[in-house]
């Protein structure tokens, strides 16, 4: 493949993107259940876990709310969050505890003050479109598919459960070479595939 014609499949690729994110955006937004726990089949799925390093996130916009499953692992695991460090980097993860002190970061998310760096071994990922194989729609700065590969090049343990609601499932995505497939995926019905 030349050049010039790899230039344009990518290009057709992020046209692809660009799309598929409007129409995510929409979906996910019908589908929001603000002030819902929807975390029971997420716990259920993940079981008793204990002495886990868990990367959570605070929510934006209109993403399903994890923080009810991460105030519940707490106890017995290490919950953490990302943080963005810039544009083309991968991301931090900083520990979280329930009522830690917060303030605004990236995008809008919530941060800790207190950032202590950790390494995740799990991680919770939000999304605007899933597909049954498990690959995931993202906000398009590649912060999750770079730091994904960088912990699985580093060998650790890296454990992905994409959660969303239900209605964000679609048959396809555009992917390209760089996009990674999470391990699974949950919604508020349960685990899918």
């Amino acid at each position: 493949m030349t050049g010039a014609s790899m230039g344009t499949e990518q290009a057709d690729i992020a046209s692809q993107k660009a799309a598929a994110r409007k129409r995510a955006f929409a979906v996910r937004k019908a589908a929001h259940m603000p002030g819902r726990d929807c975390t029971g089949p997420l716990l259920a799925h993940l079981g008793s876990l204990s002495g886990r390093v868990i990367a959570g996130y605070m929510p934006i916009r209109t993403e399903i709310d994890p923080l009810p499953a991460m105030t519940s692992l707490a106890p017995t695991n290490q919950i953490c969050v990302p943080v963005v460090q810039g544009a083309g980097l991968p991301l931090r993860f900083c520990a979280w505890t329930p009522g830690c002190a917060m303030e605004e970061g990236a995008f809008g998310a919530q941060v800790p003050v207190t950032r202590t760096e950790v390494v995740p071994d799990l991680l919770i990922v939000p999304l605007l479109a899933f597909t049954r194989a498990g690959y995931r729609l993202g906000y398009g700065g590649g912060f999750y598919d770079r730091t994904l590969a960088g912990l699985r090049a580093a060998g650790g343990r890296a454990d992905t459960v994409g959660f969303a609601y239900a209605a964000q499932q679609v048959e396809a995505l555009p992917l390209e070479v760089t996009d990674l497939a999470l391990d699974r995926i949950v919604t508020e019905a349960g685990p899918v595939g």
